[in-house]
């Protein structure tokens, strides 16, 4: 069985863009952001670079502050590049786009909407010319993926917390986005709830296969989701510290992730990077 260290090797042959461009889903090179300030420039990333593959599962971990929802909203068009470039399928974004759908960590749906229409929101608008018919049964398939198809016509103020968050996932997998990026989307959940998600998460994720680029704190869902994860040094001026391999089977349940005889090795590698 190969060792941790062997693991880690492969954040060389990423930094230097070894990958063949036709696997390669979404590229960041040399990528910069810099917010000015009274005091000068304020260098939140710096020469950050990172290949991820077709249909791959990447999550990043990294201390508040390292940047790492910053270079999300860049990869999602939301916040502009300072330098360098962010590819997908090789062309540079210019904004956002419905090749890139988002989770937030706050649902951010329409309170006076239902479940329903808060998912064709984004369907209509990619989707202009499908049928109604066939624009509402995309949204309550993936409405019904998610657990809510008890839930089409309740609005969104009269839904909990998790059972939003559900809405959320369903409406980024609905405009069928070539980049999944998901910013800590259950880092406001309760434990059993989180649970919940991230198996309904990787249960339609396991199907579709769009590439994902997801944002947690947590080490244990850092493992259990990713192929790869994805360690950023503490900002300022932070770039990409170490990657780690999870050589885990799929699809995964996650008794045979916590009983697999790598789990722990891949904690501590964690737990050790973040500690420093």
């Amino acid at each position: 069985m190969s060792t941790i260290l062997d693991h880690t090797k492969t954040n060389s042959f990423i930094d230097n863009g070894l990958f063949p461009s036709n696997e390669v889903m979404l590229d960041l090179k040399k990528l910069k952001k810099v917010y000015p300030t009274p005091k000068g420039d304020y260098v939140v990333l710096e020469d950050l670079n990172l290949q991820i593959r077709k249909e791959e599962f990447v999550t990043i971990i990294g201390h508040s502050g390292c940047g790492k929802t910053t270079m999300l909203s860049m990869i999602a068009g939301l916040n502009p590049i300072s330098g360098g470039n962010i590819s997908v399928l090789g062309k540079h974004i210019k904004g956002p786009g419905p090749d890139r759908g988002v989770i937030f960590q706050s649902p951010s749906l329409m309170p006076w909407m239902t479940s329903l229409q808060n998912v064709l929101l984004g369907v209509n608008k990619v989707f202009p010319h499908a049928t109604r018919a066939q624009r509402n049964d995309i949204a309550k398939y993936y409405l019904q993926k998610v657990g809510l198809e008890d839930a089409f016509n309740k609005k969104a103020s009269e839904l909990s917390q998790g059972m939003q968050q559900r809405v959320g996932i369903a409406r980024a997998f609905a405009i069928k986005p070539k980049v999944l990026l998901l910013d800590e989307p259950f880092g406001m959940l309760d434990s059993l709830t989180r649970g919940e998600l991230q198996d309904i998460l990787i249960e339609i994720w396991n199907k579709e296969k769009i590439t994902a680029v997801m944002i947690t704190h947590d080490v244990d869902e850092a493992i259990f989701l990713a192929d790869r994860v994805v360690m950023m040094t503490s900002g300022p001026k932070a770039k990409i510290g170490d990657i780690l391999d999870i050589d885990f089977e799929r699809p995964r349940t996650r008794k045979s992730v916590l009983e697999h005889d790598d789990y722990y090795k891949y904690r501590k590698h964690l737990i050790d990077f973040l500690e420093h």
